[in-house]
């Protein structure tokens, strides 16, 4: 027995280490090696491999002379800040990641394992695509990481790491998660590559050019978080982590923050211009309300007009959605309805309660938009809002108009409490326009049509867009001093706690595609 053990901790020691060159190699990228990215993620010591000495059983083009131990990627559970988390990790120095049999065998079995134990699944993705050399088996192991993907959905977190080149199959499972992140020069996602595209196109472009962080991060929407070197992306990892449950049966960790609950918001006073059509950055709102001024964005630079982003009020998490007056006036167009709508899911999904801040002019107009579907776009945003059962909570600071206002977690939607500020106007547009169209005849008929104008524009606002009128008609809750609107939030928070909301019986609905 004890030489059995001896090898077998040979064994272990010549898996642990890996060939030298090719560590080296990676070393060389400005990359780190998929263990070495895994002690980056979890706890010390608290990583439980699974299924080390596996071994694909392909046999043609020279695979039968060259078996290596975890056939390319190694798979495990572990716990980040003490709780669950499950993770694989493509080790790119064995068959530079690609995917056979058995690599998605291994796969399968720990995605398996996060459903059941109702844990996070973090994949660390730095693999070729499907293994050539095995075909069609590495195709349908693909398609098994598909289905496991979309069972999961709405049921563990899971959070893709893009660390290397990732094209095809490889692409489409992190698509298929909630979160993706991305390490500048380094990572890529693309489903046909520069090859290929100028073969078929004839354009020529590079792999960053076509894939990079910073195109999916600006560009596509693909990529969530886009970090310079991978010991932050995977540290920021882990601050997301802390912001999640573990399942949807749970709710988030709550935090002791010292950030007191009553604390006054005074700046928030000044901060927010009066005049509807000075912009300022919806960002800083943000940071005074939140605890201790942190918040981490998701989809930071895409679809700028929205702002998402995950905090804690009172050190319960809490996800926000917020007009952003500094990018196209705040307008709601084609992505950023899509961008609001995918977050109010995700908040939904794993009973996240939801802040929406309102600052809203309406939807964009034009031609683009209308014949790229901002009605369906749209209206994704709005079947997001009205699907969600957590405890949903709206704060009007200033304008909210027309289709915009309505979209944005209205009372009428299902919103629990609408809370507004002094100078909130809620229309059905500006008064400007209002005018225009309600009194069109009248300014025409007038001897000084720009003094009618004024004249009429200034009674519109006076009957119909005081800042009271939706509180007199029960579509606002109360209408509160900005310096309070933090203790505002955490006690309407702290009361919905224990809210519980059915939907009806059904398979699923039919959202807007």
């Amino acid at each position: 027995m004890q030489d059995r053990i001896a090898e077998l901790d040979r064994v272990r020691q010549d898996v642990l280490a890996g060939v030298t060159a090719a560590t080296e190699a990676q070393h060389a990228k400005g990359k780190l090696t998929a263990r070495e990215r895994i002690e980056l993620l979890l706890d010390p010591e608290s990583f439980r491999e699974v299924e080390q000495l596996r071994r694909h059983r392909a046999t043609g083009f020279g695979l039968d002379a060259k078996k290596p131990y975890t056939d390319g990627v190694i798979t495990g559970w572990g716990t980040v800040e003490g709780r669950t988390v499950f993770v694989y990790a493509h080790d790119f120095r064995i068959f530079g990641g690609a995917l056979g049999e058995a690599h998605a065998t291994k796969i399968h079995k720990i995605m398996d394992m996060a459903i059941a134990a109702g844990a996070p699944l973090v994949s660390l993705n730095d693999g070729a695509g499907a293994r050539i050399q095995e075909g069609v088996s590495a195709l349908a192991g693909y398609g098994g990481i598909f289905q496991r993907n979309t069972k999961a959905s709405g049921v563990i977190p899971q959070i893709s790491v893009m660390l290397g080149p990732c094209a095809g199959g490889a692409a489409y499972s992190p698509a298929l998660t909630d979160f993706v992140f991305m390490v500048r020069e380094t990572s890529q996602m693309f489903i046909t590559g520069p090859d290929v595209v100028k073969a078929v196109t004839g354009e020529e472009i590079t792999q960053n050019g076509l894939g990079g962080a910073d195109v999916h991060a600006e560009t596509s929407g693909v990529c969530h978080f886009a970090y310079d070197d991978e010991e932050t992306c995977i540290a920021e990892v882990r601050y997301l982590l802390s912001m999640l449950p573990q399942n949807n049966r749970e709710t988030p960790p709550s935090a002791v923050s010292s950030d007191p609950v009553d604390r006054r918001c005074e700046r928030l006073r000044d901060l927010v211009p009066l005049d509807g059509s000075r912009p300022y950055d919806m960002r800083e709102v943000i940071a005074e309300l939140v605890d201790d001024g942190e918040h981490m964005e998701v989809h930071e630079r895409w679809a700028t007009s929205v702002i998402t982003t995950l905090a804690r009020l009172g050190g319960q998490a809490v996800g926000i959605v917020a007009s952003q007056p500094q990018s196209l006036a705040g307008v709601l167009d084609i992505h950023s309805s899509e961008k609001a709508a995918r977050f109010v899911q995700l908040c939904d999904a794993f009973s996240i309660p939801l802040v929406t801040l309102v600052d809203v002019p309406g939807f964009l107009p034009g031609v683009g938009q209308e014949h790229g579907g901002i009605i369906r776009h749209g209206a994704k945003l709005l079947y997001a809002y009205c699907n969600a059962t957590v405890p949903r909570i709206q704060v009007i600071l200033r304008k909210a108009y027309g289709g915009a206002y309505i979209v944005m977690d209205s009372r009428s939607i299902g919103a629990d409490i609408s809370l507004a500020w002094p100078a909130n106007e809620i229309a059905v547009m500006g008064a400007e326009g209002a005018a225009n169209v309600v009194f069109r005849r009248r300014i025409q008929a007038a001897d000084d049509p720009d003094a009618m104008r004024r004249h009429l524009v200034k009674e519109y606002t006076t009957e119909l867009m005081h800042p009271y009128y939706a509180a007199e008609r029960g579509l606002v809750d109360d209408v509160i001093d900005p310096a309070d609107t933090r203790s505002a939030l955490i006690a309407v928070l702290t009361m919905l706690r224990s809210k519980h909301a059915a939907l009806p019986a059904r398979k699923h609905g039919n959202p807007p595609m």
